[in-house]
Order: C-alpha cells, then sequence, then structure tokens
C-alpha cells in the first residue's frame, strides 16, 4: 500500500531507503527512520488492537513508551516471537512482520467485542463479585475461563535463541534522559571532570529537540546545536553514550537498571551481537531528566481510534513526516495543542477546529495560532464523539463559569488531538524512594527529598521551557559533579514561551453520567464511572481504588492515567489532590525481557557444572559422577561391571589396607591474611586460633548467630598472619560471605583481607597406611617423618616439580596426606603420585568410600549429620570451643537453657541387631515400633553404610538423648509395618584410639 499520509518533505527520516513490512498479514511500505507506529499512520492505518477488557478497538495514542494501546507481536521466527511491543517504539526494518493483539478472528471483527455490548453487565470489581458463587465452580470453570482470558499478546512456545548479555559499570554521574536538559547535564559533569553516562531511550538522542523546528540555541537552530552537543560529548574521553537503553528500575545505593535494545532495529542482527544488555550501574550521582507526559484528556468516547495526544501528532509530523489525519480538531487545556496545531496546518492538515477549554487563554502560541487564520474557540469541552472503527467527528459545548454545559456543536474529522497537560517522569525518583510533593502552579507531582543521591531537571522537575530546562539540566550535572559553583554557563534561547495550564479531572459534558463512557487507562478500559462506584463501594485509599478497578496497572505504568485518575478521584470527593495521596511507581518503568535478566545463565549455564582439573582424568577411568553443590565429583570408579556397593567395597579396603587417591579440589578454600587475622579468626571460629603455631592446623567450627554448626573444616597457619581455611564444598560461598559481612559492618577496625581461593588450589588426597611410602620420592624440601611432620600439621615445599602446600590430614582416618598445588598442575600432579603408587596398589576412590570412611571413624558432614539445628555438643565437638575465649560468634546462643538440654538430639551410633540390615538414610526411630500412629519419634538416622573393613553395616543418627542411651535397643520402622531392632553405640567404630592416624 502506498504511504497516502507520508507529508511531501520534513522530518528525520531517510526518504531514500523504502523498507517493506506486514502488518496482519497485510505488506506495507515505510521509510528508513519510521517506527512501526509512524509507518502504519503513513499508510493511514490507525486501528492497531483491542482493549483488554471490552475489546474496544484502540489506535495509536502516543509516539513513545506511554503508549497504552498500539501493542502488537513481532515475529522473526517462530523461535523468535515477541509479545506486548509498543508499536511507537519498535524500530521499522525490512520484512519486519507484526500481528495485533487481543483479538479472535481479526482485528475488525472480535468476538471478545460482545464484552462491549455488555459493559453494563462489566462493571469496576465485578469479578470480585461475581466468581465467589457457586464456590464449586471455581476449579471446573471459572479459574479455567479467567485464565484463557488473561493476558493481552500471547508468549511464545519455543526457547527464545536471542542472547542477552550483562554488564556492571561504575559511573560518577548518570544522566537519564537526553533531552535538552540531559544534554545540559552531561555536558555540565563532564566539562567538570566526571565520569558521564548518558542514556536514552529513544533510538536517537535529543528528546524534544528532535521535533523542534522554531526554537533557537546560543544563536542556532535547535537541532544544530543538539547535533554539535552530541558530537561533543561522544568525543570525551569520560562520556558514555548509551541511546536505545532504557533505565527501568532504581534500587538502592545508586544502583540502576539499565536495558540497551542492541540489535532488535536490524533487519539481519550480528549473530556476534547481543540482542539485549542489561547494564547495571553503580553511580556516585543520577540526573533524572527525563522529560514530561502529555495528559490525556476524560471526556465520553475518547478512546476511539483516531484520538491521540497532541504532542505525539506533532511529533509525527515533524520527526518522521507523516500526517495522523486530513481533518484535525484540537481539544486543549494548555498551549502545546497550539504548537501541535501549527505543525499539523504546515504540514497540509486541516485543522477543523481548537477547542481551547479556557475560557481566556493568552501567550505566544494562541496569536500565532489566529494570525496564521486557524479556528480558535475557547471555554470550549469534548462532550462526545462518533465513529467504529475511527472516529469521525467530535461534538464541542461551551463551558460556562459555573461549568454547566451549552448547546453543541458537531463536527467532523479523522483526527482528535488531546493536549491536557504535561505530568513529570517522576517514576526512577519514586523507584529511588524520593518523596514527591505536590506543585500547585503544576497541577503535578514533582521530586521533592530523597536519602539517595538522586536530582531532576528539565521537564521531570517540572521545568518546561527549554532555556529553563537547559539551565535546570546544567546546574544538576555541575551539582551531581561536585562543582555546584561550576554551573554558569547561560543558554540563550529563543522559543515560544512554556505554559502550565493543564486539566485534572473529567470534562464536563452535560450528558447522562450514567450512560457515558469516559476512558481513564485505555488499556484495561476502566472510566471515570468506574472510579466513582470504587469511592460509592467504600474504596478510600488510592491505592485501593487503582487495584479494585485496575486503573493504571496497565503495561504503561499509569503514564497516561495516574494523573487523571487522581484529578477525578479529588473531583468527585471534593479533595485537594494531596488528600487524595498518589500511587506507588515500581520498576520496570517500562515493560522488560526477562532474558536481560538471565542473560547467559540458561540451558547448561542456568546451574552450571563446575569441573576439577583431575576430572577428565576420572572420566576416562569410568568414574560415576554425582553432583555436589555446584560441582561434579567421582562417586565411585567401577571395574569390570562392579556394582556401586561392590566397588566401594574394594576401594574402602584398599585404602584401609594400602593406598587410595582421592579428588578434594573441591572444598572451599579461603585466604585470611593481615595483622588481625589471628583475632578475627579467634571472633569467627569457635576454636582457639592465637597460639596456633604456624605450620600446624587445626580443625575449625563455625556457628551461625543462633548457635547452631553452619561449617567445619581444617584451617592451616601459613604465617602469623596468614590462614588457609577450608570450608565444605556446598558452604564456601556461605562462609566467605558471613566472614564479609562481619569484617565489613561489625569489625571494620580489623586489618584483614578475605580472598577466595577455591578454584586456585586443585587438592588431592593420599591416604592409607602406605601414603608416606608413595609420596617422599615425590616431594623437596618436605620432611614427611612423623616427627617432622605429625598429623594436623603443614609444609611448603615442592611436589613433582610444583610448589605446594601439603597438609597432613586425615578424614578417613588413616594416615593422610592433602596435596595443595596450583589448580593449572592439578592433573600433572595427580598424574604423577597415581604413578608413583602403582606398586603400592594404589587405588582411587570416590566420594561414596570416602562418607564410609569418614563414617567409620564418626567423623561428621555439615548438612548430613546437621540439619541447621544441631550445637557442637549435639554432634560431639564440644571439645573444639575455646574455653578461655570471651567471645565467638554463637558463643551467647549456646548459653541458652534450651541448647543445654540433656534430652536434645546428639549423635550416636548404630548397629543392626541382626548385623546384616543396612538402615535407609532419613529413617526415623522409636522405641516401640508397635505404638499407634502418630508415634513418638526419638530420632532419625542421618548415615547408613556397609562396612567392608568391619564386615557389618554401621550408622550414625541423631536421638534424643543418645549419649545417655548407649547400649538401649531401639526400632527403625520401615514401609510395610515391619522395623529394624538397632542398638545405640558410640559413634566411632573404628581405631577410636586414633592409633592409625598418628603412625
Amino acid at each position: 500500500m502506498s504511504e497516502a499520509f507520508r507529508a511531501h518533505s520534513g522530518g528525520r527520516i531517510d526518504r531514500s531507503r523504502t523498507l517493506n513490512f506486514r502488518f496482519d498479514g497485510r505488506a506495507y511500505t515505510g521509510v528508513a527512520g519510521d517506527t512501526l507506529a509512524s509507518a502504519l499512520l503513513a499508510n493511514g492505518v490507525h486501528l492497531i488492537g483491542r482493549s483488554f477488557k471490552y475489546h474496544r478497538p484502540r489506535g495509536i495514542m502516543t509516539a513513545g513508551s506511554d503508549e497504552p494501546n498500539a501493542l502488537v507481536t513481532v515475529i522473526r521466527d517462530k523461535a523468535r516471537t515477541t509479545p506486548n511491543l509498543r508499536a511507537t517504539q519498535v524500530a521499522l526494518y525490512e520484512g519486519l512482520d507484526a500481528i495485533s493483539q487481543n483479538r479472535f478472528p481479526s482485528l475488525t471483527f472480535d468476538i471478545g467485542g460482545i464484552n462491549d455490548r455488555i459493559a453494563p453487565l462489566l462493571p469496576a470489581g465485578f469479578y470480585y463479585k461475581t466468581f465467589m458463587w457457586p464456590r464449586s465452580f471455581w476449579d471446573r470453570v471459572y479459574e479455567p475461563t479467567i485464565r484463557a482470558a488473561a493476558g493481552l499478546g500471547r508468549s511464545p512456545e519455543a526457547p527464545d535463541t536471542d542472547r542477552y548479555l550483562q554488564r556492571h559499570a561504575h559511573c560518577d554521574v548518570l544522566v537519564v534522559g537526553a533531552g535538552p536538559a540531559g544534554l545540559a547535564a552531561a555536558l555540565a559533569a563532564a566539562e567538570c571532570g566526571a565520569r558521564v553516562m548518558l542514556c536514552d531511550e529513544q533510538s536517537e538522542m535529543g528528546g524534544s529537540l528532535l521535533a523542534d523546528e522554531t526554537s533557537y540555541i546560543a544563536g542556532k537552530r535547535a537541532a544544530l546545536w543538539m547535533t554539535e552537543t552530541l558530537a561533543e560529548l561522544s568525543a570525551h574521553p569520560r562520556v558514555t553514550l548509551l541511546p536505545r537503553t532504557t533505565a527501568f528500575g532504581y534500587y538502592p545505593h545508586n544502583h540502576i537498571g539499565l536495558v540497551e535494545r542492541v540489535t532488535d532495529h536490524e533487519a539481519t542482527p550480528d549473530p556476534k551481537l547481543p540482542r539485549e544488555r542489561l547494564w547495571m550501574v553503580r553511580a556516585t550521582e543520577v540526573v533524572v531528566a527525563a522529560g514530561a507526559l502529555e495528559r490525556p484528556l476524560t471526556f465520553p468516547d475518547n478512546d476511539r481510534p483516531g484520538i491521540m495526544m497532541a504532542d505525539a501528532a506533532r511529533l509525527y509530523v515533524t520527526r518522521y513526516g507523516v500526517k495522523p489525519g486530513k481533518r484535525a480538531v484540537i481539544a486543549t487545556a494548555n498551549d502545546s495543542g497550539y504548537h501541535a496545531a501549527m505543525a499539523l496546518a504546515e504540514a497540509g492538515v486541516e485543522i477543523a477546529a481548537i477547542a481551547d477549554l479556557r475560557p481566556a487563554p493568552s501567550g505566544d502560541w494562541l496569536d500565532i495560532a489566529r494570525a496564521a487564520g486557524l479556528a480558535v474557540q475557547t471555554g470550549m469541552t469534548v462532550s462526545g464523539t462518533t465513529g467504529k472503527m475511527r472516529v469521525d467527528g467530535v461534538s464541542l459545548a461551551s463551558v460556562a463559569v459555573d461549568g454547566s454545559v451549552g448547546s453543541t456543536t458537531d463536527i467532523a474529522c479523522d483526527l482528535l488531538l488531546m493536549a491536557g497537560g504535561w505530568t513529570p517522569t517522576v517514576h526512577l525518583f519514586s523507584q529511588a524512594l524520593g518523596k514527591l510533593r505536590f506543585d500547585e502552579g503544576l497541577q503535578a507531582y514533582v521530586p521533592g527529598e530523597c536519602a539517595q543521591r538522586i536530582r531532576a531537571a528539565g521537564g521531570a522537575n517540572g521545568a518546561y521551557g527549554l532555556e529553563e530546562a537547559l539551565a535546570s539540566g546544567y546546574r544538576a550535572g555541575a551539582e551531581a559533579a561536585g562543582q555546584p559553583d561550576a554551573a554558569t554557563r547561560v543558554f540563550v534561547t529563543q522559543s515560544a514561551k512554556a505554559d502550565a495550564s493543564t486539566m485534572l479531572g473529567a470534562l464536563p459534558h452535560g450528558r447522562d453520567p450514567s450512560r457515558v463512557r469516559a476512558f481513564v487507562d485505555f488499556q484495561n478500559d476502566s472510566t471515570a464511572k468506574d472510579l466513582k462506584l470504587a469511592l460509592s463501594e467504600g474504596f478510600r485509599s488510592v491505592e485501593h481504588v487503582k487495584r479494585y478497578t485496575t486503573t493504571g496497572m496497565a503495561t504503561d505504568q499509569g503514564k497516561t492515567s495516574n494523573m487523571p485518575m487522581l484529578g477525578i478521584l479529588a473531583q468527585a470527593q471534593g479533595k485537594p489532590i494531596p488528600e487524595v495521596g498518589f500511587t506507588t511507581f515500581r520498576p520496570p518503568f517500562t515493560p522488560t525481557t526477562f532474558g536481560i535478566f538471565a542473560g547467559a545463565n540458561r540451558g547448561e549455564m542456568f546451574d552450571p557444572a563446575r569441573r576439577t582439573p583431575i576430572h577428565p582424568w576420572a572420566a576416562a577411568q569410568g568414574a560415576v559422577f554425582e553432583d555436589v553443590a555446584l560441582w561434579k565429583r567421582a562417586r565411585y570408579f567401577p571395574r569390570n561391571g562392579e556394582t556401586m556397593d561392590q566397588a566401594v567395597a574394594r576401594e574402602c579396603l584398599a585404602v584401609r589396607a594400602g593406598v587410595g587417591i582421592f579428588d578434594a579440589t573441591t572444598l572451599g578454600k579461603i585466604e585470611v591474611v593481615g595483622p588481625d587475622a589471628a583475632e578475627f579468626m579467634n571472633r569467627m571460629y569457635v576454636n582457639p586460633w592465637t597460639k596456633l603455631g604456624v605450620g600446624r592446623c587445626r580443625y575449625g567450627v563455625m556457628l551461625r548467630e543462633d548457635g547452631f554448626v553452619l561449617d567445619d573444616g581444617v584451617v592451616g597457619r601459613i604465617a602469623t598472619d596468614r590462614f588457609h581455611v577450608t570450608t565444605t564444598t556446598g558452604g564456601a560461598p556461605g562462609v566467605l560471605n558471613m566472614m564479609e559481612d562481619y569484617l565489613q559492618t561489625e569489625w571494620a577496625n580489623l586489618q584483614v583481607w578475605l580472598t577466595s581461593t577455591t578454584e586456585q588450589w586443585a587438592v588431592i588426597a593420599v591416604q592409607g597406611p602406605k601414603a608416606r611410602e608413595v609420596l617422599a620420592p615425590l616431594v623437596e624440601g618436605i620432611d614427611l617423618s612423623a616427627a617432622a611432620l605429625p598429623h594436623m600439621a603443614l609444609a611448603e615445599g615442592l611436589i613433582c616439580g610444583v610448589k605446594t602446600r601439603l597438609f597432613r590430614v586425615s578424614f578417613t582416618g588413616e594416615l593422610g596426606f592433602e596435596i595443595n598445588v596450583p589448580a593449572a598442575h592439578g592433573r600433572q600432579v595427580w598424574e604423577a603420585v597415581f604413578a608413583a603408587g602403582q606398586a603400592q596398589g594404589i587405588t582411587p576412590y570416590g566420594t561414596e568410600t570416602m562418607h564410609v570412611l569418614r563414617a567409620e571413624k564418626g567423623f561428621i558432614i555439615i548438612g548430613q549429620e546437621t540439619d541447621g539445628t544441631a550445637t557442637p555438643d549435639d554432634v560431639g565437638l564440644t571439645w573444639a570451643i575455646g574455653k578461655a575465649k570471651p567471645d565467638f560468634v554463637g558463643k551467647r546462643s549456646l548459653t541458652r537453657s534450651g541448647m543445654t538440654d540433656p534430652s536434645r538430639k546428639q549423635l550416636v551410633g548404630l548397629l543392626s541387631v541382626d548385623g546384616k540390615t543396612v538402615i535407609e538414610e532419613g529413617a526415623q526411630i522409636v522405641a516401640d515400633p508397635k505404638q499407634p500412629v502418630p508415634m513418638t519419634v526419638l530420632g532419625h538416622v542421618t548415615s547408613a553404610y556397609h562396612s567392608a573393613v568391619l564386615g557389618h553395616p554401621i550408622a550414625l543418627a541423631m536421638l534424643a538423648g543418645g549419649r545417655s542411651r548407649m547400649g538401649e535397643t531401639l526400632h527403625v520402622p520401615m514401609p510395610g509395618g515391619e522395623s529394624i531392632a538397632v542398638t545405640v553405640a558410640a559413634p566411632v567404630f573404628y581405631d577410636a584410639e586414633g592409633a592409625r592416624l598418628n603412625v
């Protein structure tokens, strides 16, 4: 279809580049620089979608992110379908394919339109009343029906194939909005030496200057000044410009979320680039220069396609060279209506009438319009419109001083423009928990005080005039950069005087209010009558009225509906607007794709598997792996078709009789360094650390503040000011986080530095009576004798020519060494140790064997023997607590009476009475298996295995008053009514004296 409504000249478009696109399956053409909305208007298409509730025809209303009506689904392919995009922000590209939403079977004939005919049966809140009875209908009728009707666009069913990246950034000053105030703010901050980021949601920076053909700045046309300023900022080394970037959320400590649309505007996106990029910016200061939004007017039937905002129509003419209609009526309460009328008239649009609600307007634009011969009628209101799929007429009526409405005049038109004044864009300021204040002169909420370091400028702060916006922006930028005295530049402008006139509340119309619908939220179909109904039904809080009527809950987040709603509520209650209050603005500022929040964290990357340097070797040996926290760990190494039980039994016997090798790389490792390192460790762990000698190790236990065991691990003292701390595999992040929390918030005076070294060290555990024989030929500078390197000692030297921290520790109860080497050398050293151990029959073993070996010794595993409610005494670790220590995390909690109750669950061992049955982990323990259900449970089994070295099953359990029950026979009920008789025993089943550790 030809572009029948394209102006012959003007606009910031490239008329030489024709672009083909489709809408609802029909082919159209546009030009480079168009949005989907401007291209459709150029083709005379106003009907874009249907409203949510009544399925009324809807058209393009605005030209930006405040668009409530023109939502479309853009289809690139089956896997790249995006619903609920605003046509006003979709950049046109060759081959774009878009479809309308919320209609069936077609846009022009929508069965859902029946809702409009039965609208009296569907008032505000009808669903709260209708779907309460009969209750049995909810599951079978109501819920399925509601779910089928919910939503606007249809979510894509195929996985999203696009890439989304995330980036952290820091700056001194973040400026949001690149209109005149934003450009001036960025310019001032940059001149003061600040690192500046300037973002704007439009494809071009410049804001209102992009469509300003009449103003001058510093003697230059506004567009030329804009171009030169952007060039200056772009060339500045400390300035980052981000067009197509929306600041969607403001979070604590000046943390702002930005979403940059990188390739959405490309017909064939570069596969090397992401579709969108999430910027997580930490800014010292933020300047919000997001401008102001034009307010719609509330009058009967104000929602037909062809009814749009006056400034949006002006922008379509001046920026896109598009005439939104042929014959226009402008209903205005502000001079912006005259500005739009002049722009449209110059483009060849017939101006049928300018209907000014004000009885005696005055100003530059009124004189300009009258001098141009435009028909101006003052003291006029809109009492109604006509038209089915597009407006074709408007009824105007005079309004007396007392609000009474005179006779009406019908005017034929295909375009009705609304200019109800302006509303500062305060969303981000509100998200920052800034306080808003009501400005009586502007009849709008403007930014007040805020605890965060944010300031507003330009239209966002109620400075609507060009010169005023430039001055406020420059001043805000200099202040944000810490040099308020630098704000001395004066911007001399030539521009028509700005006007703050506005209209809040419904227009008088002289018609039966019960028979008309004046829409406030255009997407959700809430009306002025709905708001008054909510008041009559007892709702007073504006937040309650909002939810009851769904006003302001559309995808535009109330940008076009919030202030009209407040005006109507104030009007209906006879209250000033500040007494009515205002609603809360929540992120995101505009709808945002889920993809940017996921980033690369999807598919395998959603829960990435971490592999140790030894993993490939283990896989080549046929290891069976299990997931432990984020790591893949070898569970066992089957040979010749062995079952897991057979493989584990073989591995256990090999370690007990000879030597085994185990990959312990996944242990968390933290380097605690500094003059106060020992004091810090004393406070964090229950153990004493001050007197621990260099080259010695200690088993450390960490508690939460409530006194319950959080983590454990061996800690080695590398130097007087340095500790090598190990944690459990899954506990490393939590331990480091807790350490950092205390260090930064409680003990900031301590000179201590924490570094996660989990990935730095590969750890190879060599365990068994022959471990020393295997390692002795491989180490240099380390004496492995029992006298020189006793149990719980460490030494630094070389192994296989690689630097190592060699710990003599054991989690098996046998002579053991843990070799810490740089991760890059992990596999090399592993293979060398394995080769050296062949003469001693070295056997690789996995986590399942490790579990059995440690259980035989009664060693606990955090998260298995503990469940977040176990104290050190509960699990037999009272010996680890430093008795002379004045304090440590959790100490006070340990003194509570409930923590020392002798009936608490305590760690014990269990032996099957029959000597054969392996008890199930997690099974409950009772005294009498025949007691009625629910039984009195005494405890539960935490670990249970068959011990190859002992020749019978063993188990560990947490049992109420366990240490006082030694020798008792208890029972473990099993499914089917059977139970296993068990004897309570000490938790150490093997080498209770520890002789095998100290050889």
